[in-house]
């Protein structure tokens, strides 16, 4: 079986990792609750799939990104450099699983990019963060998972648009893009190893 990516749905929800299983903390404000299964319904009827989940060729889950159209996230609206864009979908938080596969975190990114456009959204918005120079992968990539990078989003094309200390909104316009991140996932995740994978390394001259 080929790597796989396929929309984050209430029915694939169970293979994602399982720290997003219950998780409602995009979904409310405060310290309110929420019934996650009505959630999904309502944003599933209305929006469709709600982020992607990336399978490997042994159907493994590399990792996982959730977005949406930015009402159905009411804890944007309490973030610094908030509230996100009423027109904007927006990237809330990505998981990954397996760090030995460079392409995971891109592959997601230009999914939910790519997404976006088939459905006529015009952007795509995140939250960021302008990490120190020479901070840690493991710092900006694997603690925080709903803040990203500000230099990471900038290789996509975001923008800064909204600051607070650190933090940032960061905005994709999506009517310049290119055509190489439109499309369905399958050929978003073949653009993106075409992309990532190494050089092929040239043979040894022989004696």
């Amino acid at each position: 079986m080929a790597p796989r990516l396929a929309g984050l749905t209430k029915l694939t929800l169970v293979t994602a990792p399982t720290v997003c299983h219950e998780c409602i903390w995009w979904q409310t404000r405060g310290r309110r609750e929420l019934d996650k299964d009505r959630w999904m319904e309502k944003v599933e009827l209305e929006f469709g799939a709600w982020g992607t989940v990336y399978y490997d060729s042994d159907n493994r889950v590399l990792g996982s990104m959730q977005y949406g159209p930015a009402a159905a996230f009411p804890r944007a609206w309490e973030l610094p450099a908030g509230p996100p864009s009423d027109d904007a979908i927006l990237v809330t938080c990505a998981y990954l699983v397996d760090q030995s596969s460079p392409w995971v975190l891109q592959s997601l990114f230009l999914a939910a990019i790519g997404e976006a456009r088939d459905r006529g959204a015009s952007s795509v918005e995140a939250f960021s963060y302008r990490y120190p120079e020479g901070e840690s992968a493991y710092e900006r990539f694997r603690v925080h998972k709903t803040v990203f990078p500000q230099d990471f989003l900038a290789d996509f094309g975001f923008e800064v648009v909204r600051a607070a200390g650190r933090v940032g909104l960061s905005r994709l316009e999506l009517g310049g893009l290119v055509p190489v991140v439109e499309g369905k996932r399958e050929k978003v995740l073949r653009v993106v190893k075409d992309a990532f994978l190494p050089e092929p390394v040239p043979a040894p001259p022989q004696p």
